[in-house]
């Protein structure tokens, strides 16, 4: 469907035309935290479908956080497209977004309507995916290792050095792992388990998506991250099977939010209500994206994992998107994995 398609369907669903204008002018300064192949695709798609020019950075979500946090009193960001919700709903509560409900609402899956709903609305969910890993199998075979199917697993000792994970003070996806962790386990027995995973770990990268793209280049056997992030290394040709946790398993709601404070609002609110709309999150798959989009009339890539093929528990996002949760969060990480990490 294109552009014009769209058009004229929101505006005989009774859609202000002005959310797709094509002429709207000026700048949109932008913060983007999917994969860099994912944002450039859509800062050119946009760009395309209006006359706004589209400054971009590409950071990951805690990243992200951190700079709308620091900058809060002269925003230097409009807009902050994609990463997980978890530090978009931190930087909601700490009122560093503001409320908007675009008039694509009512089109949104009810999972993207809840986030809005329990931020106030100064975040909305434009994708999910389930959290689990990827695994290279030339290299498991190669070494004689069993393969990985549940979180437990990844403590066996024959493993030493062979996985990689985010730091989850600057990965959103890591962060979510821990949450999720703490969710099955408990606090305590959380910070046990992963006390024992540091002795396998070779490396903590900066972005969620990279131990799973070492994985694909050889350079580690198992990445931890989001599923659809290893599904996207499958389909570009590498070795690598993706795997939901025997256990069960934490999600992310990949969120959008505008920042409190933002120079050019009105272009902001026209790449949001755009950003939802069903053809603008069919093309994701376009950029190897394989998550669940938001919008109920979007086309879900069929290589996208499917939540109903996977032991999902219940995440509690408001509780784990509290700054105060994060924070403690954070602090135990730093204090008994970060400080003895490899």
């Amino acid at each position: 469907m294109r552009f014009g398609t769209v058009t004229a369907a929101a505006l005989a669903a009774g859609v202000s035309f002005v959310a797709y204008s094509a002429h709207a002018a000026g700048d949109l300064n932008m913060i983007c935290s999917a994969d860099s192949q994912v944002c450039d695709l859509m800062k050119g798609l946009f760009e395309k479908q209006s006359d706004i020019k589209v400054n971009m950075v590409r950071l990951s979500a805690g990243e992200t956080y951190a700079k709308i946090r620091a900058e809060a009193r002269n925003p230097k960001t409009d807009i902050w497209w994609a990463g997980t919700g978890d530090p978009h709903l931190q930087a909601a509560a700490e009122n560093l977004t503001q409320e908007y409900k675009s008039p694509l609402f009512d089109q949104l899956q009810d999972w993207a309507q809840k986030q809005a709903e329990s931020s106030g609305y100064k975040t909305v969910g434009v994708y999910a995916g389930a959290l689990g890993w990827g695994y290279n199998t030339d290299l498991l075979k190669s070494k004689g290792l069993k393969e990985p199917k549940c979180w437990a697993d990844l403590l066996d000792t024959s493993y030493k050095g062979e996985i990689q994970i985010a730091n989850p003070n600057s990965s959103g996806t890591s962060y979510n792992t821990l949450a999720t962790l703490v969710q099955i386990m408990g606090e305590d027995k959380a910070f046990d388990y992963l006390g024992k995973l540091n002795a396998n770990i070779s490396q903590y990268t900066k972005s969620g998506s990279a131990p799973v793209k070492a994985a694909a280049r050889g350079e580690a056997t198992i990445g931890v991250v989001f599923m659809h992030d290893a599904v996207a290394q499958t389909v570009e040709g590498f070795p690598i099977k993706a795997v939901a946790p025997c256990e069960g398993t934490g999600y992310e709601i990949g969120s959008m939010s505008i920042v409190k404070g933002a120079k050019n609002l009105d272009n902001a609110k026209k790449w949001y209500d755009w950003a939802l709309s069903a053809d603008a999150q069919s093309h994701m798959k376009d950029a190897k994206s394989f998550q669940l989009p938001s919008n109920k009339s979007a086309a879900i890539p069929k290589e996208a994992p499917k939540f109903e093929d996977i032991k999902l528990i219940d995440y509690d996002f408001k509780k784990f998107g509290d700054p105060d949760v994060r924070k403690s969060l954070l602090s135990h990480w730093d204090k008994e994995i970060g400080a003895k990490a490899n």
